[in-house]
């Protein structure tokens, strides 16, 4: 069904693999989509409560497919089909782990952002290079990274070339954690799952109360807070919870 990319449910847990080796893992517009897809598969499949988006050891994504965009003009450019598949997994409502190992660059950097947690091994690199080509971040790069590390660290990132390893990536708060690197993809599985085993409806309201809390003001965020504070409350997921928890019982959800 795929070319670019691999699809595999672990339990509740939907995962996807980013399969171009040769490339490492480069993000070509044909991988953005079938990404953008498979995702969207999961996201509609009431059996996956979360998922995990990664590559291999060596590379998550070294970056935007060089050999595309130097053929690609402005024009289509402009038309914003990489725009739309970013925008796409932006929008995914249900938690979105990324593992990474080995090169996260440019648009693999931007990938990996765009997620909720962020697994890394110990060889995990991230970095916004994009200014050595003569161009600058497209993909999100410039927004979530100095909303992530603070102004200056991410000006060094994206004007002079610095590369984070993952324990500076842990220090600056851009990742969740750093394990050796044979046990990454487990540990982002096993997170996933303790995710995916939580209601499914609180998991996606408190996803958007603090994905929201960025861009708003604490007035206005604490709104949406209790906005979605009462929905939940007032769902079947909420009745099934407390009885659950008063029957000294493990709650059966139903995501509503």
């Amino acid at each position: 069904m795929y070319e670019n990319i691999l699809v595999e449910t672990h339990g509740r847990v939907g995962l996807v693999k980013l399969n171009r080796p040769r490339q490492l893992n480069a993000l070509n517009t044909a991988t953005l989509r079938e990404l953008a897809q498979a995702v969207g598969a999961f996201e509609q499949d009431e059996a996956i409560g979360a998922m995990v988006i990664t590559g291999n050891e060596q590379a998550f994504a070294a970056g935007a497919d060089i050999a595309e965009f130097q053929q690609t003009s402005l024009a289509e450019l402009m038309q914003g089909l990489r725009a739309d598949q970013y925008e796409t997994l932006r929008k995914v409502r249900k938690p979105l782990i990324a593992a990474v190992s080995g090169f996260a660059y440019g648009g693999g950097c931007e990938l990996a952002m765009l997620c909720d947690l962020i697994v890394a091994s110990d060889t995990a690199r991230f970095a916004q290079p994009e200014i050595n080509l003569g161009i600058i971040p497209g993909g999100g790069g410039t927004q979530r990274l100095t909303r992530q590390v603070g102004k200056y660290l991410a000006m060094e990132v994206i004007l002079a070339g610095r590369v984070l390893s993952a324990w500076e990536a842990l220090q600056h708060g851009l990742v969740n954690k750093v394990v050796p690197v044979e046990l990454y993809l487990e540990e982002a599985l096993e997170l996933a799952q303790a995710i995916a085993e939580r209601a499914p409806l609180a998991a996606r309201l408190a996803k958007d109360a603090v994905n929201r809390a960025q861009d708003m003001s604490l007035e206005h965020g604490l709104s949406l807070e209790r906005s979605n504070f009462l929905i939940a409350f007032g769902s079947e997921d909420k009745h099934e919870g407390t009885t659950a928890f008063v029957e000294k019982r493990r709650p059966v959800w139903k995501g509503k």
